[in-house]
């Protein structure tokens, strides 16, 4: 593979130039000053604080991805959000469901053919276009939500909350190609600010159940 590849999957892109997506650059900013604004909250919750960390790692790759624009400029975009939802899962299957380590850590290894299967269902809908890639994680904090409506319901409805937001910052990540021609700027960056809404939010239900929840 030719890491140095130049990507133009945007449509805010019109050349190979650092600064061809402006918007969809700054709009990173986002993930930032949600994961400073997180980091406050998270005082003496280690799983909370390594979720905010990734979180700017997020915002970081990302910015790289839409200046650099190559191959591997696209591994540090894809490669801390799989971080962040694995960091996720594993704290939620240790506090959401109280199990030990090892059994959260292999409740968190399933995700993996999960999104492998469900990636490949939600593939056959070719309107979803790259965003079928990110649509198993949407219907799996749903199950999470459903799963766990009747013992923890203020979690469920967080829970569906996130769910719900990271469908709508995926629309605007799909509509992005689509709507090109007739909003030449692109709705890429709407996905970034509303999927660093919603990351931050996942974070702040994780932090009140820890809160509430017995020592």
């Amino acid at each position: 593979m030719n890491w140095t590849q130049q990507i133009d999957g945007y449509c805010e892109r019109t050349d190979p130039g650092l600064w061809s997506e402006p918007v969809n650059a700054l709009s990173n900013a986002a993930f930032l000053l949600a994961a400073a604004l997180m980091w406050r909250r998270t005082e003496g919750l280690p799983l909370a604080r390594a979720m905010v960390a990734v979180l700017a790692t997020i915002g970081l790759g990302s910015f790289l991805f839409h200046t650099i624009a190559t191959a591997w400029a696209a591994l540090a975009d894809i490669g801390p959000i799989l971080g962040f939802i694995l960091l996720y899962l594993f704290a939620a299957n240790r506090h959401f469901w109280r199990l030990r380590v090892w059994p959260a850590l292999g409740a968190t290894a399933l995700f993996l053919p999960f999104a492998a299967l469900a990636g490949w269902l939600f593939g056959q809908m070719p309107w979803l276009g790259s965003s079928a890639g990110y649509a198993p994680v949407a219907l799996l904090i749903a199950i999470y939500a459903g799963l766990l409506h009747r013992r923890l319901p203020a979690l469920a409805r967080g829970l569906a909350l996130g769910a719900a937001l990271l469908v709508l910052s995926l629309a605007f990540r799909t509509l992005d190609g689509p709507l090109c021609a007739s909003f030449p700027l692109g709705t890429h960056f709407l996905w970034h600010l509303l999927n660093a809404l919603m990351l931050a939010w996942m974070i702040e239900i994780y932090r009140r159940h820890m809160q509430a929840a017995p020592a």
